[in-house]
């Protein structure tokens, strides 16, 4: 028997606990269900009334507790900033499994007719109509005409009240919205005050106190095995609400990178050396833990895209940095693009490097640029050893930026890619630009937060 993908697409604006009931009554009766939050939409203005990589990390808390495998959380459209139709949806999804639409009753009324919103607003609407399948949510005691049902399909009755429109006038109205959202949702929403008809906040004081976490110790160090009792009464590894690293940058970083789709906020304890993304362990040890008073950051991440020497595409994240660099004695010679114009035709150097403001205090730094606070509304491009120009160091991006890196020859001299210091192998073309999905929230005590470690640094402290 063929596996059976329910597609729930939808704005998601913000998802509430009716999706969530919704996602767990399609779970019961398909093998996977398919959450795919939408880009923006030109007839739906509201869809955009905060940044996706909110909207993204909404649905990862909404829908991540459910079983892993079964409620997928697909982010490519909010990531790539599109609308996907429908039809699209199916032919991506249809080499995995057998694909069905997931619709209201409301979406197939004048069927009959081929007056349906899926004949009228959906691209290839009759095509769909007739060839495609369709899960059809329906109300207890509301009649449907069986004339207008499509030829493929499965009714699947509930009754499930909620609507995101109510979720987003309630909070700009500032009502209660506790019983509309999921506990962590509703925390997020309220620390970065979204949908209140301002611009969302990207740091908030707030507290740990009372809550659980899961711990995440790096087991080659041995302060952060020794320090893992001290902990151990404050761990719910089934239902966490924060995620606690023992270890140094690099454990962080790991940590990161394993765990960002939880979405739960990262709140690290420095058992190495700089521990630039952690806290010193000498004033968490000093207070109660969790701690009361603490500074949440949400901090973006660099969305990469790699074009290898033997034409494989690969994808990554990076929450620090990226770069290419020489893998041979020879200089790189590289093509610097910035929003496709050439701004460095020819860079001779050992190589070239993309960094967020959280990782400009690494390798941007020991290559000459000057660290960025954690709020700086941008990120840095960084020569290595350059040759030619000479006197070209570094470059201050904006948000909106999209970097192109090119080999110009990649035969005489290759160049292998690094994400957050993570071998990608051999490639001759390297994109970058900040993500619209991706971000990790890190949690500093209050009178250390990474704001005053950047001042340490530029002040030489």
């Amino acid at each position: 028997m063929a596996r059976r993908m329910a597609l729930f697409g939808g704005s998601f604006n913000p998802p509430g606990l009716h999706h969530l009931r919704l996602a767990e009554v399609l779970a019961r009766e398909f093998d996977e269900v398919r959450v795919v939050p939408c880009g923006p939409r030109p007839d739906k203005p509201e869809v955009n009334s905060v940044p996706s990589v909110f909207r993204a990390a909404l649905c990862d808390l909404t829908f991540g507790d459910l079983e892993s495998g079964t409620v997928v959380v697909d982010l490519f459209d909010l990531e790539q900033d599109t609308f996907t139709r429908n039809f699209a949806l199916e032919e991506r999804y249809k080499g995995e499994a057998e694909v069905w639409h997931v619709v209201g009753a409301d979406w197939i009324e004048g069927g009959a007719q081929k007056r349906s919103a899926i004949h009228t607003g959906w691209s290839k609407g009759p095509e769909l109509w007739q060839h495609s399948r369709f899960a059809i949510l329906t109300r207890p005691g509301h009649a449907i005409d069986a004339a207008d049902l499509p030829p493929n399909h499965v009714l699947i009755p509930v009754e499930i009240p909620g609507s995101s429109t109510l979720i987003r006038d309630s909070l700009m109205h500032r009502r209660e919205v506790a019983n509309l959202l999921t506990p962590k949702a509703h925390r997020y929403i309220n620390r970065y005050g979204l949908y209140r008809g301002t611009n969302p906040a990207s740091w908030s004081r707030g507290s740990l106190e009372d809550l659980k976490c899961i711990l995440q110790t790096d087991p080659r160090n041995g302060k952060s095995v020794d320090w893992q009792d001290r902990f151990r009464p404050h761990v719910n590894e089934a239902s966490p609400d924060f995620i606690l690293t023992l270890g140094g940058d690099g454990a962080m970083l790991r940590c990161i990178r394993e765990h960002w789709r939880r979405r739960l906020p990262f709140f690290g304890v420095n058992a190495g050396h700089v521990g630039f993304l952690l806290n010193a362990p000498e004033q968490v040890f000093e207070q109660s833990f969790p701690p009361s008073e603490v500074i949440f950051r949400q901090l973006p991440q660099i969305y990469i895209e790699l074009e290898t020497t033997t034409g494989e595409t690969i994808e990554a994240y990076a929450f620090n940095d990226a770069w290419l660099e020489r893998s041979t004695s020879q200089s790189a010679w590289l093509e610097i693009k910035v929003n496709d114009i050439p701004r460095l035709p020819k860079l001779v150097s050992d190589g070239a490097l993309v960094s967020t403001a959280a990782g400009s205090t690494a390798y941007a730094r020991a290559m000459g640029a000057s660290p960025l606070l954690a709020d700086t509304p941008a990120w840095l491009l960084v020569g290595s050893n350059v040759l030619e120009p000479a006197h070209w160091k570094s470059a201050l991006l904006s948000n909106d930026t999209t970097v192109e890196i090119t080999n110009l020859d990649c035969e005489n001299r290759p160049t292998i890619a690094y994400v957050d210091g993570v071998a990608q192998g051999e490639v001759r073309n390297f994109r970058a630009r900040q993500s619209r999905a991706a971000a990790a929230e890190l949690v500093f005590l209050a009178n250390r937060d990474m704001a005053e470690k950047i001042a340490g640094i530029q002040f030489m402290r």
